[in-house]
């Protein structure tokens, strides 16, 4: 089990975390089966060969999943929890596509012990999806 993440008094504006993944195969049809989403565009070759992406594409909240992965483990990590997200699905996904997730701090609201995060999925270089998430961090026990 993982130990506590950082605590509100310990986040900065500007502090970031980023990570790497490679969408594949198993992730898409793991994440279908376990959202219950099973769009043909992601799991049909045939259907997706007709659609304007010409081939299959990931689900677009597999990547906000890494935006999600990146807070509760990293920035703040274990302890916080989410408040609200907004996404924005600039380009697809493809399976093979390396997918970097970044987040940032851009405010911090200490009556609540809230930070806003402006938060970018980027495959080679170019935005795939774009938003804004405020999670609540632990406050350091007194």
């Amino acid at each position: 089990m993982a130990g506590p993440g950082l605590f509100f008094e310990d986040l900065s504006i500007g502090q970031n975390a980023e990570m790497t993944r490679t969408v594949d195969e198993a992730d898409i049809a793991a994440f279908a089966a376990v959202s219950g989403d099973d769009n043909p565009v992601h799991l049909d070759a045939a259907f997706a060969a007709t659609t304007p992406f010409k081939e299959r594409i990931a689900h677009g909240m597999l990547s906000a999943s890494y935006i999600s992965a990146l807070i509760g483990t990293r920035l703040p990590g274990p302890g916080a929890i989410y408040i609200s997200q907004t996404l924005a699905f600039k380009r697809p996904v493809k399976i093979g596509d390396m997918v970097t997730t970044r987040v940032e701090i851009t405010a911090l609201h200490a009556d609540k012990a809230r930070a806003t995060f402006q938060c970018t999925c980027l495959v080679n270089a170019k935005p795939v999806l774009e938003g804004e998430a405020v999670v609540m961090a632990p406050r350091r026990p007194v």
